[in-house]
């Protein structure tokens, strides 16, 4: 079981520092293609809106979305379109074709999204500062931001869905998941060695914080086993260490990770929990001076 759930190897020669990107929320390509309309983005929105799966309501799909979705396949990381993974109040995930197999594609929704909850994650992060309160800007910057966290992620050496490529507020990633179904969650699968999977979470947590973010929604429902390893998902809502409300969010997320692996019969703690998370990382420089 503890090959099972493996940990992943850092890039030591990308760990990441504190240092953040801009992101940009001004309008994309999407936007233009969107306010354009030639004909033949007339004709792939006349076929994605007729295709079965994509019959949902008009906040999912509007134009600038159809226009991001175009981008991408117009970019060559999208060959062809499958079905729905997951619906949510703020984003739907569906299946694709890309060149290199299947990805998911996560299409968050502009007019539909709690806006308000995004602002209490995206208020205070140095990396979104001066976007004001235009709902597209903030879903934008959301979908941009889970980009690069993800990306921090990864480099970190945390099992997430590796990210693809962004437009607008489409993301395209690393689709877990097999032939038949996507990779279950742990509240979903029995969990035959939970004193395992509880360090590689509790581990993660902790190369998260080091990397600099704070997943801010953990929980048994955003982790998943595929291949025989755990994954991370939905960092779109993941805050710097910085942030004003960064110590709540890591408490909580603690508070989640304990309880559930308190139900799984282990003696877990809390601030126990708490204390690993945020343990100082060795000095490499105290070992030459011994």
């Amino acid at each position: 079981m503890t090959e099972e759930y493996g940990l992943l190897e850092v890039e030591e020669d990308d760990v990441p520092g504190d240092q953040w990107e801009e992101i940009d929320v001004a309008d994309t390509e999407a936007d233009r293609i969107a306010r354009k309309q030639d004909r033949e983005f007339l004709e792939f929105r006349k076929r994605i809106k007729d295709t079965e799966q994509f019959k949902v309501e008009a906040s999912v799909f509007d134009d600038a979305t159809l226009g991001a979705l175009y981008k991408l396949v117009q970019d060559g990381y999208i060959d062809a379109f499958g079905g729905p993974i997951s619906t949510g109040k703020e984003a739907n995930v569906y299946t694709a074709l890309g060149p290199d197999g299947e990805v998911a594609v996560k299409v968050y929704r502009i007019s539909a999204s709690d806006f308000r909850q995004m602002r209490e994650y995206l208020d205070g992060d140095p990396r979104f500062e001066g976007i004001g309160a235009d709902k597209k800007k903030v879903v934008v910057a959301w979908t941009k931001k889970e980009y690069a966290n993800l990306e921090r992620a990864r480099k970190a050496g945390i099992r997430v869905p590796t990210p693809i490529a962004v437009e607008r507020n489409v993301l395209v990633m690393e689709y877990l998941g097999g032939e038949d179904d996507r990779a279950r969650r742990l509240n979903e699968v029995h969990v035959e060695n939970p004193e395992t999977a509880f360090e590689v979470v509790r581990e993660y947590m902790r190369r998260l914080y080091r990397a600099g973010l704070i997943h801010g929604d953990l929980s048994e429902y955003n982790v998943v086993v595929h291949e025989g390893e755990l994954c991370i998902l939905d960092l779109g809502q993941a805050v710097t260490v910085h942030h004003p409300n960064s110590r709540e969010f890591l408490e909580r997320d603690c508070y989640n990770v304990a309880s559930f692996f308190r139900r799984q019969g282990m003696e877990v703690s809390d601030d126990d929990l708490l204390e690993f998370v945020t343990e100082p990382e060795p000095d490499p420089s105290a070992d030459l001076e011994e």
